[in-house]
């Protein structure tokens, strides 16, 4: 559950936690986000808002293998079906005060540990959106490649389904997972 702290006052809303990592020893592609949006605390779920292009890009990836529906016990099939590609989910930050979802409200945060997960197959790692990427040099320092793909955010209206998509593939087309 989430842990609030702080004053109702405060400008930059309650201290909130993130969530935990969604790893497995298998995991080769690590993707970071930045830290979830509120929609994503309240159901603690990864990508919970529905105009977020997240899981609708791995199902665009992977046609043939279709996504469990978003029901009843969904969310655990889909980070299942998540991990048997492959990849790892989880976010640069642990916690911050946020009003909102959006990154650039994000205040007072603290990092997470990525270099503590145990990942013994992992061959690389994406950052979901720039906030992310802000983080590579720490990350890089894991001695695996590091990408900036694009934000899969509903905020990210520059860019479309279809190039979102395109840059996604590539990174796992080029590390033989997709």
């Amino acid at each position: 559950m989430n842990k609030l702290a702080g004053r109702p006052d405060d400008k930059a809303g309650a201290m909130l936690t993130g969530l935990a990592p969604l790893v497995s020893s298998n995991t080769a592609i690590l993707i970071l986000g930045s830290f979830p949006g509120a929609r994503s605390i309240a159901r603690q779920q990864y990508y919970a808002h529905p105009q977020n292009h997240f899981w609708k890009i791995l199902q665009g990836i992977w046609p043939a293998c279709p996504l469990p529906a978003d029901a009843d016990d969904g969310y655990a099939k889909r980070g299942a079906w998540l991990l048997d590609r492959g990849l790892g989910l989880w976010d640069v930050y642990a916690a911050c005060r946020r009003e909102g979802s959006l990154d650039t409200a994000i205040r007072d945060a603290i990092v997470n540990d990525i270099a503590s997960l145990e990942l013994p197959r992992l061959a690389a790692i994406a950052h979901n959106g720039g906030e992310s990427f802000r983080h590579s040099r720490h990350t890089s320092q894991l001695g695996v490649p590091v990408y900036k793909l694009p934000s899969t955010s509903p905020a990210n209206a520059s860019w479309s389904f279809q190039r979102k998509l395109d840059a996604w593939r590539e990174v796992f087309v080029r590390h033989g997972i997709a």
